[in-house]
């Protein structure tokens, strides 16, 4: 049988991931330092594993509601309501056939529902340039034409530069604030204008905050909705903006923050007409979300993680201190990724530059992964602390030219 005449043109068009191909080169590797892997490094906490593991013991294996159990979608909605200021409706009846709040299979789920709710072949969505390795798919899933806007070198997707790139055709832009790979988080002032930008325009923003809770200190600067209920100071989001509901689309996980990225968990919130029919291409696809693990991670949602966040920050100025004096590098206010530049000096592509760390015995990803452009590099400072160390000394050295 002539297989190659039987595969879509989705498939022949799509590349394999750059990060895997890191994770195949690293086996080859004897004890590597792998500044490749976009996981956190701390284990589940006790209480989560515990719930999810009675879940199990309990017989609760069985399919949830395609929306998701719904004592994890009230808690959830509770958690947003105080958080971003929205209001939910038909969450914790179990015949409700509507609802505004969907758990999904990880937020790449979320993201792969609702590219096929709302584009149509030839329809156009706006993301940055550099992008999550998933954004340019969800256009070739669907038949519509992927818009990179050129965010370099600050990496900040303002409406400025937005504003150029819209069509017509222009569905939606695609925000991702803590980004990957820069892990540049957006000020309060792009939020709003970003989301004045989409509404003049008719034009859905999605919101990608997988890494929401993974923010800095500095970047702290946004207070919750209903502050008088929540005190501290979040990452800003246009969600929590006037008018932001009727616009935005929001995506949330659990995985980075909790560290069970393997449990594929994360949640979408946004115009009711939206979600249900993310719920309807959902009962024909992933059906639902992995029942046992909501239960687990409903007890997540109490947890509290700036132990860890922390701890990241730490190794976040670690990596600033160390390659800002050898390079450009913009400071990451979130996630645990940096994207250095390769010094032009080097004469080297990102591709030539994961060659030449390998051979050091250290594993990063190419920024062509990333980008249009292969000028830089991600690397995760999810790994411990005397990996980090070791693995910054020998960048310093390739950057260096030593």
């Amino acid at each position: 049988m002539d297989i190659t005449s039987l595969l879509s043109h989705r498939t022949l068009s799509m590349s394999g991931s750059g990060i895997r191909r890191a994770f195949e080169l690293g086996a080859k590797l004897k004890d590597p330092i792998n500044l490749s892997i976009g996981q956190p490094d701390f284990p589940v906490a006790r209480a989560v594993k515990d719930a999810a593991i009675r879940a199990i013991n309990d017989d609760r294996n069985g399919y949830s509601l395609s929306r998701g159990i719904p004592e994890l979608t009230t808690a959830l909605a509770t958690k947003l309501q105080t958080d971003v200021g929205w209001s939910f409706s038909g969450l914790g009846d179990s015949s409700a056939d509507a609802s505004d709040l969907l758990v999904t299979t990880g937020t790449s789920g979320a993201l792969v529902l609702i590219a096929m709710a709302i584009l149509n072949p030839g329809d156009e969505i706006i993301f940055p340039d550099p992008y999550f390795v998933l954004y340019p798919a969800l256009s070739t899933i669907t038949d519509a034409k992927a818009v990179y806007c050129d965010t370099y070198p600050d990496f900040r997707l303002t409406a400025a530069r937005v504003e150029k790139l819209i069509t017509p055709r222009t569905k939606a832009v695609l925000l991702n604030s803590p980004g990957n790979p820069g892990g540049v988080v957006m000020s309060e002032r792009d939020c709003a204008e970003l989301l004045d930008l989409c509404k003049r325009k008719n034009i859905l923003l999605i919101s990608d905050e997988i890494y929401d809770e993974f923010t800095y200190s500095e970047s702290r600067t946004q207070r919750a909705a209903r502050s008088d209920a929540d005190k501290s100071l979040k990452c800003p989001s246009p969600c929590r903006l006037p008018g932001a509901a009727a616009h935005t689309l929001l995506i949330r996980g659990f995985g980075k923050t909790y560290g069970n990225t393997g449990w594929r968990l994360g949640y979408a919130a946004g115009p009711r007409k939206l979600i249900e029919q993310m719920i309807k291409l959902q009962q024909f696809s992933f059906v639902c979300a992995p029942t046992p693990l909501q239960w687990g991670v409903l007890e997540a949602i109490h947890a509290d993680a700036s132990l860890q966040v922390a701890d990241y920050q730490k190794r976040r100025d670690l990596v600033v201190s160390a390659l800002s004096t050898v390079t450009d590098l913009a400071t990451p206010g979130g996630a645990f990724y940096a994207f250095p530049k390769i010094p032009d000096k080097l004469g080297m592509t990102g591709s030539q530059f994961l060659e030449a760390a390998i051979a050091k015995n250290v594993i990063l990803v190419n920024g062509g992964t990333f980008s249009q452009r292969d000028t830089h590099f991600r690397l995760s400072y999810a790994v411990p602390q005397h990996k980090l160390e070791a693995g910054l000394e020998v960048l310093t050295n390739l950057l260096s030219g030593r």
